[in-house]
């Protein structure tokens, strides 16, 4: 399962997986515990192949961020917690990260993005990268 199906929805804990689309939303379920909920159009809703991450130059694709915390975690869940002190949180992403904007990027975003990692490791979804469509030449 790609990064396109998988779902963070303001106000709900974890991260959802698309199911089907509805005439006035879409119905998604919990990768936490597997409970399905109807979201309506209104939801603020965040796809996370559509999410970045700022550095200092440009904007790392979420997927490209898992990806590094992959590598450095050989597969495995992360060896930080999401609940552990600030200090100890962005010296861990400066670690994945080195050009991250520490401006831009807040505490509350790294507790997420580690929290999603271990959630998404510990349902055995470990491929991020992005499909790519290739272009049909005319």
């Amino acid at each position: 399962m790609s990064l396109d199906k998988i779902l963070a929805i303001s106000g709900k804990p974890g991260l959802f997986e698309l199911k089907t689309q509805t005439r006035t939303g879409f119905v998604a379920e919990s990768l936490i515990d597997g409970k399905r909920i109807t979201v309506n159009m209104r939801s603020n809703v965040s796809i996370l192949s559509e999410i970045a991450i700022y550095t200092l130059s440009e904007e790392v694709p979420l997927g490209e961020v898992f990806n590094k915390i992959k590598e450095k975690e050989e597969g495995k869940e992360t060896t930080v917690k999401h609940k552990e002190s600030k200090d100890k949180l962005e010296e861990y992403f400066f670690e994945i990260l080195p050009e991250y904007d520490e401006d831009r990027v807040y505490t509350s975003d790294i507790k997420k993005v580690i929290q999603w990692y271990n959630l998404l490791i510990s349902k055995g979804i470990t491929d991020f990268t992005e499909e790519k469509e290739e272009e049909v030449e005319q």
